[in-house]
């Protein structure tokens, strides 16, 4: 019954996802409105890409750091790591990007040219600007450090899910708390842990398209840009729901396929 019951399943929701897929791929290649609309945010969609990509490796690099402070010994680490998580996860990603592009960048600036006042003044370093501090950057870190305290929650859980008596077995046998993370814990926790992230990265596309309150060339700047100088509010929009919706539900798909396949590893 089981096999059977399986294969009048039908995935209904996503054979509507292809039919809409079908139709803007034929009014982008029938219809001119569309086609020029698509060719204007093409290279939008590398931007999207290329922002969240880095911002996300970023976010893991900072996300286990924080997470492995989180989970050590020591009490100030702990505090330290704990208060960055919450502060972080209580503010908007888009109050974030304000901060990070207009109170932190340029604060940045300052302490940078202080710091190396004396190299600069001898040439070795370039003073730097506000404007040097490419807006592009400033968006990525403000990414970084929003997803980086998720992350670091959704690591903690994968490292508090292995056993301690693993733990302890490996600690009988000389191993040190390094290696023991190294060789025990990590390998363990990082496959735990690869579905959520994985869903955390299809998330930071959608909220990617924040960055376009900062004019980054993301696929949202640019519909806008298109919009308000065309008056084809329609077309452009669905045009930029479509790049979206492609990304984002192709992504999952892999995610959930990705997730089976870990769970046959695992049988």
């Amino acid at each position: 019954m089981g096999p059977q019951k399986k294969r009048r399943e039908i995935p209904y929701w996503l054979l509507a996802a292809v039919f809409l897929a079908l139709l803007f791929g034929w009014l982008i290649v029938a219809d001119g409105d569309y086609a020029l609309i698509f060719n204007a945010l093409r290279q939008g969609v590398f931007t999207t890409l290329w922002v969240s990509l880095v911002a996300f490796v970023l976010a893991v690099v900072l996300g286990l750091l924080v997470a492995l402070a989180r989970v050590s010994r020591s009490r100030w680490l702990r505090e330290i790591a704990t208060f960055y998580i919450e502060i972080v996860r209580g503010i908007p990603i888009l109050v974030l990007l304000f901060y990070v592009a207009f109170v932190g960048a340029p604060q940045f600036v300052l302490l940078w040219n202080w710091l190396l006042a004396a190299p600069i003044e001898a040439g070795w370093f370039p003073a730097m600007g506000v404007r040097d501090f490419d807006m592009t950057w400033r968006a990525i870190t403000a990414l970084t450090i929003g997803y980086s305290a998720f992350i670091a929650e959704v690591f903690r859980a994968g490292i508090e899910a292995i056993a301690k008596g693993q733990v302890e077995a490996a600690a009988s046998l000389g191993l040190s708390r390094l290696q023991i993370y190294r060789f025990i814990i990590l390998p363990q926790a990082l496959r735990l842990v690869l579905p959520p992230l994985a869903n955390d990265f299809v998330s930071m596309i959608k909220d990617s398209a924040l960055v376009s309150a900062l004019g980054v060339q993301d696929i949202t700047q640019l519909g806008k840009v298109y919009s308000t100088s065309t008056f084809l509010f329609f077309e452009t929009y669905n045009v930029v729901a479509f790049l979206y919706l492609v990304m984002t539900v192709g992504l999952s798909l892999l995610v959930r396929a990705f997730e089976r396949w870990l769970k046959r590893r695992g049988h």
